[in-house]
């Protein structure tokens, strides 16, 4: 594992702006700075700004201003923009994938699968700028016209997360765009640099000064609330943690904010006895350790039908235990680090719990010796019920292998939690299919695939793992409000 960066490395870290960007302009933060770590060695790359409350207000001010002529900008304009930006991730996406393996540990492969994702986004509504319509109908008694229009919802305020920290931007930012409003995004103290550089190349595209302001924090609750309570803000956009969640929804609650929030997850995987065991493991392997499980989109439980349980958690033990541990910039690692410390001793407690518990490793179950904050690539058999980790999101790279062994029981185990982001079911059975779908309480389902992400797809979920939609035609709908005109034609 690298102990200091190369000289590629050294330079994409110093093309990154390291201030705050506050009005078209990049700007030091009046909290002095704060440090951004490599979780693969635990040595810091490089300091950025850090803000204060009074920073982020004057970011809300300009986004204010800034709202007031953009949300008039013609939609090919603003279509354009987020076009050009999109070409220039694309020419550019080895080295933003650098920086974000650097920054967030994923290996250089899965990074550069961000890039191309998340630059998706800004394709998508470069393309959905120029179609948002209203109606014209005929009064239901004849006498009249009803006319709908839909207008930006204004000012808004993004806050994402460290492990998507391109794509969770550009799934937000583009519809916000293309919508015709302005907005202040806090990114995650961990991975702030690919939000920097977002802001950077949207800057380099002609997007007006204050329309995208970038505020990093190494507090996030004490300066955001300020604006959450702001009446200059007009919608709330956050990633996360459930728990955070309904802290913002609660803060929100005082300004009537629309709020979007995409929270945690509890995936199912369900195998049916007549899956295709080859399949699903080439689809667990990417539900699973697709970003070393660090994903709300990520399996957090297999429940697997008891007459092939012990050859499919073979397989999969035998695919698992081959990835390759390390640096993400190494060759061939498959499996990088964890984000830091505490996500790796949260792993390494439900592990514990569980194998305490009378559940058997079949491959992995500790921390990998050395620097950063690696976590061996596991599979567990033999879940004991009241195990931990079945309950709650492991985010990080364990799998967990249950038996069912009915439908109905397959079924109920899926939906006992509190969660409905995301399931994925395998089966060959197309009658099968669709009657587990469509009882499955979950936003998503992966059917026979184990990825769900599309630009193009709305992105949600279910009970406690949110409300609103990111991506797709409904993506911009979050960013819209509806004006209904009631039209006197005469006689």
């Amino acid at each position: 594992m690298a102990a200091t960066a190369s000289a590629s490395e050294q330079a994409i870290l110093d093309a990154v702006p390291k201030q705050l960007l506050i009005g078209g302009r990049w700007v030091d933060g009046s909290a002095g700075t704060l440090g951004v770590e490599d979780p693969a060695t635990g040595e810091t790359l490089c300091e950025i700004a850090d803000a204060s409350v009074d920073d982020a207000r004057a970011a809300l001010a300009a986004a204010d201003e800034a709202f007031k002529t953009f949300r008039g900008m013609a939609p090919r304009e603003r279509g354009d923009i987020l076009r050009r930006a999109y070409e220039a991730i694309v020419a550019r996406a080895d080295e933003l994938a650098l920086l974000m393996t650097m920054e967030m540990g994923k290996p250089l492969a899965e990074a550069k699968g961000e890039v191309t994702y998340g630059a998706a986004f800004l394709r998508w509504y470069a393309e959905e700028a120029v179609r948002i319509n209203g109606r014209f109908t005929v009064n239901e008694a004849g006498a009249g016209r009803v006319l709908t229009m839909k207008q930006p919802v204004g000012p808004c305020l993004f806050i994402t997360p460290w492990n998507f920290p391109l794509a969770m931007g550009t799934r937000k930012i583009g519809p916000a765009i293309a919508a015709g409003c302005s907005m202040v995004v806090k990114p995650a103290k961990q991975t702030p640099l690919s939000m920097l550089m977002l802001a950077k190349i949207l800057e380099e595209a002609g997007l007006p000064g204050g329309v995208l302001n970038v505020v990093t924090a190494s507090s996030s609750g004490s300066i955001m609330e300020p604006l959450i309570k702001d009446p200059r803000l007009r919608k709330l956009s956050f990633t996360g943690s459930t728990e955070v969640g309904r802290t913002l929804i609660a803060q929100s609650a005082d300004q009537v904010l629309k709020v979007s929030m995409e929270l945690g997850g509890n995936a199912p995987f369900l195998i049916f006895e007549d899956a295709d065991l080859d399949a699903a493991v080439d689809g667990a392997m990417i539900a699973k350790m697709r970003n070393g499980g660090e994903a709300c989109t990520s399996a957090n439980r297999f429940h697997v039908h008891e007459s092939v349980a012990d050859e499919f958690a073979r397989r999969l033990a035998e695919r698992i235990g081959a990835m390759k541990v390390g640096r993400g910039t190494e060759d061939g690692v498959t499996m990088g680090p964890l984000i830091d410390d505490a996500q790796r001793s949260k792993v390494a407690e439900l592990v514990d719990d569980a194998v305490g518990k009378g559940a058997k490793v079949l491959c992995g179950g500790e921390r990998v010796d050395g620097p950063g904050y690696f976590y061996a690539p596991t599979v567990l058999a033999d879940i004991p019920d009241d195990a931990n980790l079945l309950r709650e999101e492991i985010f990080g790279p364990v799998a967990p292998v249950t038996t069912f062994s009915t439908e109905d029981e397959a079924i109920a185990r899926a939906n006992d939690t509190e969660y409905g982001l995301v399931a994925y079911v395998y089966t060959q059975d197309v009658n099968r299919a669709f009657r587990v779908i469509e009882r499955l309480d979950t936003g998503m389902i992966g059917l026979n695939q184990g990825l769900v992400s599309n630009a193009g797809a709305p992105f949600g979920g279910w009970k406690q793992s949110g409300f609103g939609r990111e991506g797709g035609p409904e993506g911009i709908e979050e960013y819209l409000e509806t004006k209904y005109v009631a039209l006197n034609v005469g006689s």
